[in-house]
This record gives structure tokens, sequence and C-alpha cells, in this order.
């Protein structure tokens, strides 16, 4: 098995990224293998609605400068998905948007290419926002036909400064469960 996380912070090694990992953890203790990817600092370009997705049905977006692509195939290969975004005026932050309109257009116009995968989002947050954020995430899941399992809070994590998230127990503790629930599930998927 094999989960991706997505990491749509603009800072490698940040507090969303720190998260992702500890979620992983369960995972990989269980030999599930996992990739971090970054949605990285430079600006993904956003949907156009020009339906070429749908019109060519080849699981491609028609712009090529970008990865998008190439993570559309990962994610089909794929039998979970973490997406994590830091808490930008009380949402995901816009690198996050651009891969869940093009990523969700993709796979809902091929086919509901995600259907019945697990899914699950992951935020940092300073201080507040961060269920919309949440929220904006499990929607792409849940429209996707993807399984979104809970943990013992909302997955979130708080704190400012790069690694402050670690002090966050309760954060760090609803990472761990939000991993083993999410292991539990795609065992139970995969028998």
């Amino acid at each position: 098995m094999k989960v991706l996380a997505f990491n749509g912070s603009p800072r490698k090694g940040g507090n969303t990224e720190y998260l992702l990992r500890e979620a992983m953890k369960p995972m990989e203790a269980a030999g599930i293998e996992t990739e971090v990817i970054q949605l990285g600092s430079k600006p993904l370009q956003g949907c156009t609605g020009c339906r070429t997705c749908a019109e060519r049905k080849n699981q491609r977006c028609i712009f090529e400068d970008d990865p998008v692509n190439d993570w559309v195939q990962k994610m089909i290969k794929a039998d979970g998905i973490l997406l994590g975004s830091p808490t930008y005026y009380a949402d995901i932050t816009s690198n996050t948007k651009a891969f869940i309109d093009r990523v969700g257009y993709i796979i809902r116009q091929n086919g509901d290419l995600m259907r019945r995968k697990v899914g699950a989002g992951v935020l940092a947050v300073r201080r507040g926002g961060s269920i919309h954020a949440f929220d904006s995430i499990n929607h792409f899941f849940l429209v996707s036909q993807m399984i979104v399992p809970g943990s013992i809070y909302w997955n979130l994590g708080i704190g400012k400064e790069k690694g402050e998230v670690a002090n966050d127990g309760e954060g760090m503790e609803t990472m761990r469960v939000l991993g083993e629930n999410m292991t539990w599930l795609m065992q139970k998927i995969r028998d």
C-alpha cells in the first residue's frame, strides 16, 4: 500500500509538513509506503474550466508546465491521500486550492478515479480559521467519493514558528490517531 502526502505550504519542512509526517508514522510502522510531495512555493495554474480533460478523457490537464499531471497519476496508484495546508485567512493556500480545482476536475471527469480511496486533510494554524480550511479539503475528498477517517479531534495542529506544532500535544496525538485510523481503514478496504 502507498499513501501520498501533499504539503500545500510554501514552506518545506514547516509546521504543515511536520503534521503530515506525524500522521504517517503509524502508517510507516505498519509497512505502508509513504511519500511527501511539496506543492511548492511557485504558483500553480488554477483550473480555467476549459473542459479539455473531460473531452479527452486522458486523465490529464491541458496545462503541461507543472507537475499536476504527474501527481494525478501517482494519486491513481495510491491507496490513501493526505492533503495538508497552513491556514491562510481562514482557508487553504492558493496552491492547495489550485491543486484541488485541477485534480478534482480531472479525476471526476475521467471516471471518478479516487472513488473509495482514503483521504484526510491536515491543517496547521496559528490560532483560528482552520475549520473552514478543513472543510475545504474535506469537500474535495467527499465529492471525489473518497472515504474520510476521523481522529480524536479535528486534524489540526497549532503553531506559528517553524516546528512549533510539536509543542501542541493534542495536535500531535490527533495526527497519530489519524494515522492509525487511516491505516486500519486502508487495510480493511484492501481485505
